[in-house]
């Protein structure tokens, strides 16, 4: 019988903080039901202490996950483990995550704190915990640069005081595999009363082996793993989820476990970060990536067509990618088109499928067939939606290598029209500031990127940008088979966001800074 995995996802906090990666409470939101669809057991939903906004958007994900628990992450101070718990008290299944870090490097140049006073800190804070909630995680930040035999007392200390988890980080992405399995080992070994808690992993990627080394832990004896979706997170990033879960599920012989996730949900979760936040996914990305299930060589294409397992471990069905069985174009009904939906696993609102067909219609009238990631395109568009401020009314763009590029863009704002013509170097940097010019503000323009969402000549055309207005970034996406206007519409949409104060301050306070393991 394969012995059960959890899964504790931390895409909310850890990967959050990606440079450029902040999410507004409405958009946590959206991801926390995904990975409630998903099955993950645990969704570490922020840092209470780190802002108003992170505090907020632990309790509204509280208040509605129902099959997941829900962590928030506290330091070893009293005010922490308080703000945690007044944001997770409303969950159905609550959990305060402590940390502090152990390793000498970390207590002396962060902490400036003996070993003794660690030892102090994490008793009582862990005791404290204890009164507000019987599900305590305790995480040992920095833990694979700490003498092990310091460790072994610190967590020793946390099972005593009431910890139900232990976690242990690989920080920095420091550790190889067969030093992992070799300290979880020792740790199963060494500390007396591990067996009355469970092991948890969370792994770096700088050294790209944050994969490995989760499932090296597994091996030894781990049975929580820690990860987030499309592995984003500080620095390199953290595991990668779809990586960790279908090497356990692709490898049952070899792992002999199983876990709760439902890995049919694992591409639509995927793609849905990746538009959230902006960053696009590598062609090449296991598991989920553009080429993970394409085959070009010949050889290769010559094997799948005769026998699917010659050149494919997983079946692309089990991360939820699914063929076409009925073609979709201008002259494709609603039922179909609602069908379609459904097959592809999106649950839509009455309201946001009406808005989404309206949006096929219009794709259709463009191009001949109407793919499934077409579809799922429009579905994501949804998320560029930002109401009540400024909407495209119409544009004109004149560009050619003998002319200098003139946009004029003309916006409407509730019941006022404006419209500004400018200049630039190139059709989009003319445009931009003719939005500017409109809006009376200029904005720093960080990233700019673009990728065809399918291929051929009327593919529709994906345009990601990024914005800077002091200390706030802000994430625009844009839509359409015209990457002109999908520019405009990236750009309008990052502008709303700005506007309406979407926005998230790098690093904005100190103690998301300390949040690093």
């Amino acid at each position: 019988m394969n012995r059960q995995i959890k899964i504790f996802d931390t895409t909310l906090r850890d990967g959050e903080q990606s440079p450029g990666c902040s999410m507004n409470i409405h958009e946590k939101l959206e991801i926390a039901k995904h990975l409630e669809c998903l099955k993950v057991d645990v969704i570490e939903a922020g840092f209470a202490m780190a802002s108003k906004e992170d505090f907020e958007a632990i309790k509204t994900i509280a208040k509605s996950i129902k099959g997941s628990s829900v962590a928030a992450l506290a330091r070893t101070l009293s005010k922490d483990v308080d703000a945690a718990w007044e944001a997770v008290k409303s969950a159905k299944q609550p959990r305060i995550h402590i940390f502090i870090a152990t390793s000498d490097i970390h207590m002396r140049h962060k902490l400036k704190k003996t070993r003794e006073q660690v030892l102090k800190d994490v008793g009582q804070i862990v005791k404290y915990a204890k009164k507000y909630c019987s599900d305590i995680e305790f995480s040992a930040e920095d833990a694979t640069r700490s003498d092990p035999e310091f460790l072994y007392k610190v967590f020793e200390t946390a099972i005593r005081s009431g910890a139900t988890v232990i976690n242990v980080p690989d920080t920095v992405g420091y550790t190889t595999p067969d030093e992992f399995y070799s300290l979880i080992t020792k740790i199963r070994e060494n500390v007396s009363n591990i067996d009355e808690t469970t092991i948890s992993v969370h792994c770096h990627d700088d050294l790209g082996m944050a994969v490995a080394n989760t499932l090296s832990a597994v091996r030894a004896g781990a049975t929580q793993l820690e990860c987030t979706i499309n592995g984003i997170g500080e620095r390199a990033g953290n595991a990668a989820l779809e990586e960790v879960v279908m090497a356990l599920d692709t490898r049952k012989d070899l792992f002999g476990l199983t876990s709760n996730v439902d890995t049919t949900q694992i591409y639509r979760s995927s793609k849905l970060v990746s538009a959230l936040l902006g960053t696009a996914i590598p062609p090449n990305k296991a598991i989920v990536g553009a080429n993970a299930f394409a085959h070009e060589a010949g050889i290769h294409q010559h094997g799948v067509l005769s026998e699917k397992s010659t050149y494919e471990i997983m079946r692309p069905e089990s991360i939820g990618l699914s063929e076409n069985k009925i073609v979709l174009g201008k002259h494709s009904g609603r039922h179909a088109f609602d069908a379609r939906v459904r097959e592809l696993g999106y649950n839509l609102t009455k309201s946001e499928l009406n808005r989404t067909f309206v949006r096929f219609k219009d794709l259709a009238g463009k191009k001949k067939v109407v793919s499934n990631l077409d579809i799922e395109a429009l579905i994501q568009s949804k998320y560029t939606e930002v109401t009540g401020i400024y909407r495209l009314d119409r544009f004109i763009v004149n560009s050619g290598n003998t002319i200098t590029s003139t946009a004029s863009i003309k916006m409407i704002n509730g019941d006022m029209t404006k419209e500004e013509v400018a200049t630039g170097d190139g059709p989009m940097d003319a445009a931009f500031k003719a939005i500017e010019k409109i809006i009376g503000t200029s904005f720093m323009l960080e990233d700019y990127s673009v990728h065809s969402v399918t291929s051929g000549k009327d593919a529709q055309g994906e345009v990601i940008v990024k914005l800077r207005k002091d200390d706030n970034i802000v994430v625009g996406r844009g839509l359409s088979t015209d990457i002109v206007e999908a520019g405009i519409k990236a750009y309008l949409n990052a502008v709303n966001k700005m506007l309406s104060g979407a926005t998230t301050q790098e690093e904005d306070t100190n103690a998301k800074k300390t949040d690093n393991f």
